[in-house]
């Protein structure tokens, strides 16, 4: 593949930039609870948007950029589930209404996008001036597979980032949420609505999701392109899927497990490839078809255990996982925005325990 014009950037942008301003439309001039109806529609509509393009890719760029895009969606598809667990925590722990939810989750998408955009760039350009980026990418994701496994029962801490904490320190936060403004005026000063402060919990753990997804499709690909439209696509339907998917996200017991294999095994893959070009042609690569059928073969499997282990032990659920160890906290319960102050410091708790 020797890269793609310009122009065909301009109408991947454009595509993109139009599906996210019908959808915000939609959100701003009604806002609503999203049912399951309207979620099965929308949920579709994006993954035939997807799969269209990968089918249009591959008559206009041939097999092999088809193929890279498919496995690089499906990668990109499956490491997402991981962050409808944080959407999921964070709308908990913040109390958010379910008529904000569409919102919020647009704009945190909207900042994913552009997030990803940014680390595909840097991606890019370490890859073109280092031939050890490979190994190094490589090396995160197996470090990154050991955290997941080591620490599949935890739940990661989305009320105490560095971002959600430095945002309470510099504006107060509201009582309540203005209608699903993210900025308000209380009592005379200006204040930021729990909105505002629930977009920069889902924006920072996203964050850290990204460290992991984008060197996993450049172990599918290393076209920009690609992985660009991969991670686009597969973040596209994440609001929709998350609405479909709320109710049963608990019951993925063996999640943590399966990304674990698939980031070990795309860490395998990068390894491999940078011993074949920078140490010896000997040393075998893994095809990317024969990495997407293991992708495949990994979730599937790890959704029927799932089911089936929930069938036999109904009480159990599942957690997200959590790279790194979550801070000791008085306790976890949920604080809603009614119990907040003013001021934006932090209140003291009471213990609340889980259900």
């Amino acid at each position: 593949m020797t890269g793609f014009a310009v122009q065909i950037w301009a109408a991947l942008i454009g595509l993109i930039f139009a599906l996210f301003a019908f959808d915000l439309l939609v959100a701003v001039r009604r806002p609503h609870a999203v049912g399951l109806i309207e979620a099965t529609v929308w949920s579709v509509f994006y993954i035939a948007v997807a799969v269209g393009f990968g089918l249009t890719l591959w008559a206009v760029a041939g097999a092999r950029a088809g193929t890279e895009y498919f496995a690089g969606w499906v990668v990109e598809k499956s490491l997402s589930v991981d962050n409808l667990f944080i959407f999921s925590i964070t709308f908990t722990r913040f109390a958010v209404p379910a008529e904000y939810r569409h919102k919020i989750l647009l704009y945190g998408i909207a900042f994913a996008v552009c997030l990803r955009a940014v680390f595909i760039a840097i991606g890019t350009a370490a890859i073109s001036l280092f031939s050890f980026t490979f190994l190094l990418f490589g090396l995160v994701l197996l470090w990154t597979a050991v955290q997941l496994i080591r620490h599949r029962n935890e739940e990661p801490d989305v009320e105490d980032t560095w971002l959600v904490r430095r945002a309470r320190s510099i504006m107060p936060v509201a009582v309540g949420y203005h209608g699903g403004r993210m900025l308000a005026v209380e009592d005379g000063r200006r204040v930021m609505t729990p909105v505002l402060l629930v977009f920069v919990a889902i924006g920072s753990t996203d964050l850290l999701f990204a460290l992991d997804s984008i060197p996993a499709v450049f172990g599918v690909t290393s076209e920009p392109f690609i992985v660009f439209a991969a991670n686009a696509f597969a973040l596209l339907g994440l609001r929709a899927l998350f609405f479909l998917l709320e109710g049963l996200l608990e019951r993925l017991l063996y999640l943590a497990i399966g990304l674990s294999l698939i980031l070990a095994l795309i860490g395998v893959k990068l390894i491999l490839l940078f011993l074949h070009e920078d140490v010896t042609e000997s040393v075998p690569e893994i095809p990317t078809p024969l990495s997407l059928a293991l992708i495949l073969f990994i979730l599937i499997v790890t959704t029927i255990a799932s089911v089936l282990r929930v069938h036999t032990h109904p009480e159990e659920r599942a957690h997200p996982g959590a790279v790194s160890v979550r801070r000791d906290r008085p306790d976890d319960g949920a604080l809603p925005p009614s119990n907040r102050p003013q001021d934006g410091t932090e209140p003291r708790r009471t213990h609340t325990p889980h259900s």
